[in-house]
């Protein structure tokens, strides 16, 4: 198994355990650190929706609580017959805590594409323009 299916499989696993009990759309991701470490999460929903947490800023914010600082790919898993990018709330807490990452997107059954966090995110606002 490469790292890159073992991160697949993490992602997938970690969709099990969303709450979306009103959109239904459950959502897991799983960030590979500089280590190895696999760290999971999968979107969290709230009745007002505006306080809900996507599967990506929830294994990034779980990663750096733990103490990991360092990053090298991300997998998101989605029920979805196209690939399931993260929104753009995600694509900057990722690139700016990850960097030029690669971003494994995948659905219940297959593989969807891999990316670069600079074309999902081209033109990003981050620390060198404060």
């Amino acid at each position: 198994m490469t790292k890159k299916d073992a991160l697949v499989d993490a992602a997938r696993a970690a969709r099990e355990h969303a709450v979306a009990r009103f959109s239904g759309f459950k959502v897991g991701a799983a960030l590979e650190t500089a280590d190895g470490t696999i760290v999971t999460g999968c979107n969290i929903e709230n009745a007002t929706y505006g306080l809900t947490v996507c599967a990506e800023r929830v294994a990034m914010f779980k990663a750096l609580s733990e103490g990991h600082r360092e990053f090298r790919a991300v997998a998101v898993v989605a029920d979805t017959n196209d690939p399931t990018p993260p929104c753009g709330a995600c694509r900057q807490i990722l690139w700016e805590f990850a960097g030029d990452i690669d971003v494994f997107l995948a659905n219940l059954t297959e593989d969807k594409g891999t990316f670069r966090m600079k074309d999902l995110l081209p033109l990003p606002f981050d620390a060198r323009l404060l």
